[in-house]
């Protein structure tokens, strides 16, 4: 991935630039100056807009990897099948909102199976079960993991808007360092039935309990990571589930008890009111994200920060957190709050001065590193 695009904290789907709209694709993108193509011919978000731009170049993609795959090139069709798969994702975007939305998301699952045929490890989709409802997520034991040699192994969190078909490489990673993986879908999106909630932290504890539970998993050996509301999906976990979350990497995450300046709420507020302008879902429709308002951050601030949910001082496990200075959404002073109230050691930060939300303009620096320090805290 180049780093010779401008950057803005932005909202912006018509402009390609680091720490904007594209950043959560940016780093699963082999031809930037391809997504800038099909960026130009978008002439709306609304769905009969977006959607057949999107899902054309994918279908160009998958068609590719169709043909590698016949031709014997299972590392190029797997490239090809990985790239259809985020076309389709960014189709998706938000979230499957309306019937369309979910038929593209599941040409985005399509895709990604094709491309995952070639894993060795195989990746294994399973289903964790947790008060009378299923999580189906995706498990990656290490090659050599058994009962007798039982590997140290990551939960891996997804955000608000991009699923788990998204985080594979997270799980490729994972699998590099010698890590199990369990890869899960976030609460409210996906294949996570559960509701976005405090209370749905049930459901990543079950999660943990099904990797401890694996013959190939030490129980006692598991740490988590995630990213943008993963990022505080994992520091949330981590307070409540101290007992079995070894380690914990939190890339960007909001709201952990920091308080923002009054400078700094105005400036919050109008992101993601701006954010709150486009509509995603059908032609008409309402914003696909909610507009956002001073009091509306003070309620969630109080239902939902670390300090408030009274966990704050159980997150004593080694901790790695990482942003952009400049993140618009998940304000990098959460990352100061946390190594002002923890404990004297333990806790590790690095905060990239020229990037925006979860520094993804960095990713090829802090992705490996982070699995690489997931290893080396587990043994």
């Amino acid at each position: 991935m180049t780093t010779d695009l401008s950057f803005a904290p932005s909202e912006d789907p018509f402009v390609v630039e680091h720490g904007g709209f594209y950043r959560r694709w940016l780093s699963m993108i082999d031809d930037l100056g391809e997504l800038e193509t099909v960026v130009a011919q978008l002439t709306g978000t609304t769905q009969d807009k977006w959607i057949p731009v999107w899902k054309a170049a994918g279908e160009r993609h998958e068609a590719e990897g169709d043909r590698l795959d016949a031709a014997g090139d299972p590392v190029g069709a797997r490239k090809a099948y990985l790239q259809a798969k985020t076309y389709f994702a960014i189709g998706r975007f938000p979230g499957e909102i309306t019937p369309e939305k979910a038929a593209v998301s599941a040409e985005c699952a399509r895709a990604y199976r094709k491309a995952c045929q070639y894993l060795d490890p195989p990746l294994e989709v399973v289903e964790i079960e947790c008060e009378g409802q299923t999580v189906r997520a995706h498990f990656r034991a290490p090659s050599g993991a058994n009962a007798e040699n039982p590997a140290p192994a990551a939960l891996i969190m997804c955000g608000a808007d991009v699923f788990k078909e998204d985080r594979g490489w997270a799980g490729e990673m994972a699998t590099d360092e010698g890590l199990g993986s369990l890869v899960m879908d976030g609460p409210g999106t996906g294949e996570n039935p559960f509701p976005w909630d405090p209370s749905s932290v049930k459901a990543w504890m079950a999660a943990i309990d099904y990797l401890g539970g694996r013959p190939e998993i030490d129980a006692d050996r598991i740490a988590a990571f995630g990213i943008s509301r993963g990022g505080y999906s994992v520091m949330q976990l981590a307070g409540a589930y101290p007992e079995k979350v070894k380690a914990v990497v939190a890339i960007a995450g909001h709201p952990f008890g920091y308080r923002m300046t009054d400078a700094e709420m105005d400036d919050f507020v109008e992101a993601r009111n701006r954010r709150s302008t486009f509509v995603f879902g059908e032609p008409g429709g309402p914003p696909s994200f909610p507009t956002w308002s001073r009091e509306k951050e003070e309620d969630i601030f109080s239902n939902w920060a670390l300090s408030e949910l009274g966990i704050l001082d159980a997150i004593t496990q080694p901790v790695l957190m990482i942003n952009g200075k400049l993140d618009h959404l998940a304000p990098v002073g959460n990352i100061y709050f946390m190594l002002e109230s923890g404990p004297a050691t333990g806790r590790e930060a690095r905060v990239y001065p020229d990037a925006g939300h979860c520094a993804f303009k960095y990713y090829k620096d802090w992705a490996p590193a982070s699995f690489s320090w997931i290893r080396e805290k587990l043994g």
